[in-house]
């Protein structure tokens, strides 16, 4: 298993992130891992059907990046808090993964980022319905995981999907813990 030391390793051999281009809106979210019990696990959010956007769909926590925000890593430090009550004083950031696009406009920088276990959440209900674990082990499952076409651009692509313990994560967030797969590249 890797460390987190051999994760932010991996993660700074990426390189900077670079700014968002016109027409897109930057978002940071944070991929936060913790172990338990030997294995290492991803915290995710199941959002209410009171948000705006992606009513009941699964994501990270984070969100646009506010005027007050220093860089993106702060903004997914700050939405964490705001939706999940994680403080940054808990939060032990590993690194920056590469940016995903979205098909509604937002440029999201996701920070990888460590957090000891067990930890007490306090979510805001009106963003947050649940919190949901889900083993790392499952970005390397064949049967979590599956590939779903999708028309983008006129052009029909295949975008990684995965499903645990009754769940479907798929769109940027499935993206995203595809992308961190295969940089972190262990088989569990």
């Amino acid at each position: 298993m890797l460390s987190p030391a051999d994760i932010t390793d991996r993660l700074n051999k990426l390189g900077e992130s670079k700014n968002s281009p016109d027409g897109y809106t930057a978002a940071g979210v944070l991929l936060i891992l913790f172990e338990r019990d030997g294995e290492y696990w991803i915290i995710l959010n199941k959002r209410t059907q009171k948000v705006e956007h992606h009513k009941g769909e699964i994501c990270f926590p984070g969100g646009r990046r506010d005027i007050l925000d220093k860089d993106l890593t702060e903004t997914a430090l700050r939405e964490t808090w705001e939706e999940m009550g994680v403080g940054a004083s808990s939060i032990n950031v590993l690194g920056v993964l590469e940016n995903t696009r979205t098909t509604t406009g937002y440029e999201i920088t996701p920070t990888v980022a460590w957090v000891s276990h067990p930890y007490q959440y306090d979510i805001e209900n009106d963003e947050v319905e649940a919190i949901i674990e889900i083993p790392l082990s499952i970005l390397f499952s064949q049967s979590a995981r599956r590939d779903e076409a999708k028309i983008v651009a006129g052009q029909v692509v295949n975008q990684p999907a995965y499903q645990y313990g009754g769940n479907v994560v798929f769109g940027a967030t499935a993206r995203i813990l595809n992308n961190f797969a295969s940089v972190i590249g262990e088989r569990n």
